[in-house]
């Protein structure tokens, strides 16, 4: 027997608490009182989302244009590849959290997973942004369309594109719960191997605007990744029915296929790649793997890659902390833009 598809929720239902029955398939009014959900330490997470409010125009590329021409083809050739990456992912990502909105019935969850399209759209501006700063017309338009063209990265979005689509198609319990662990894998290990490259460029004086933008979506996507786990644990803490072990093996397997095929995608992007050391490479990968695994509540599975083997990367973002703290636990951190790059400690 199929599994029921879920309505989409009711934008105002007077008869109904304001306070949420549940976070999907529940009964609320549709009227958000911050003073009164279901889960109160999000209006933390809210109010720190829109206090990293920013704009791509806002960040400095004058030195990256002159330095552009001044890299070596290898890195030129990187650079514009992992920009089509990150739009190729960031694009979607702005529409599939509208998406999980309509059927979220807990109007907070509504609010923050606005706050987290408007930031993925922006995201998706500062590329444009960082593109037309430093090559033409004719590169930037070939950059966007890697995420259709390039074999390589065709397979390693092959299965995300699957859930996500197959979501949209069939907006079932079932479905949501496996699209927000792909949207936790989105957010917290495939933009990873990318940052680094820039990250890896900065230390070296290299594309610094460039890598301060990245820094700011760096951090907005750590944020998105904290909430989207956080998501999917209560999720399924109100539908134990659906806390099986076939979930669990499921989403085990879909974080080893996306460890490797993420492997495959940065031996390929950043082979040529002066100061990046691949083998370091596969061990970060695994090691935000872990990582993210805590954070949805679940065991690591690379035991060997528990600690954070690129150590010089902390330099390059604000710390974010708090990811190992119980679910109900999590403590606010204030955060605030800044012009130069700070440090992570655990990322």
């Amino acid at each position: 027997m199929s599994e029921a598809l879920l309505e989409r929720a009711k934008t105002l239902e007077p008869r109904h608490p304001n306070k949420s029955t549940a976070l999907f398939g529940g009964k609320s009014s549709g009227i958000l009182n911050w003073n009164d959900i279901a889960y109160p330490h999000w209006y933390k997470l809210y109010k720190r989302l829109v206090g990293n409010y920013w704009q791509a125009d806002e960040v400095n590329m004058s030195a990256d244009v002159k330095q552009f021409p001044t890299l070596t083809k290898e890195e030129q050739d990187a650079y514009l590849k992992i920009i089509g990456l990150l739009s190729t992912l960031d694009g979607p990502q702005t529409r599939t959290a509208l998406l999980l909105s309509l059927y979220a019935t807990d109007p907070a969850v509504q609010s923050i997973m606005a706050v987290i399209s408007q930031q993925e759209a922006v995201h998706n501006e500062s590329y444009s942004y960082v593109l037309s700063s430093v090559v033409s017309l004719d590169e930037q338009n070939e950059s966007f369309q890697l995420g259709r063209r390039d074999p390589v990265l065709l397979k390693r979005n092959e299965h995300l594109i699957q859930q996500y689509n197959r979501f949209v198609e069939e907006p079932t319990m079932e479905n949501i719960l496996k699209t927000l662990v792909y949207t936790s894998l989105l957010e917290g290990m495939f933009f990873y191997s990318g940052f680094a490259f820039f990250y890896n460029l900065a230390r070296n004086n290299k594309m610094v605007g460039t890598s301060t933008m990245i820094s700011y979506i760096n951090r907005d996507e750590l944020e998105h990744g904290r909430f989207i786990s956080e998501l999917f644990r209560a999720a399924l803490a109100e539908r134990p029915e659906y806390n099986t072990t076939e979930l669990t093996g499921w989403v085990y397997e879909q974080f080893r296929l996306s460890v490797d095929l993420e492997i495959e995608w940065s031996s390929y992007v950043l082979k040529e790649i002066e100061g990046i050391d691949l083998e370091e490479m596969k061990g970060y990968i695994k090691y935000r793997a872990n990582k993210m695994l805590r954070m949805m509540g679940l065991s690591e599975i690379y035991p060997d890659y528990v600690d954070n083997p690129m150590k010089w990367i902390r330099a390059y973002v604000d710390n974010f902390d708090d990811t190992k703290t119980d679910f109900f636990e999590q403590k606010s951190r204030q955060y605030t833009k800044t012009s130069d790059l700070n440090g992570f400690d655990d990322l």
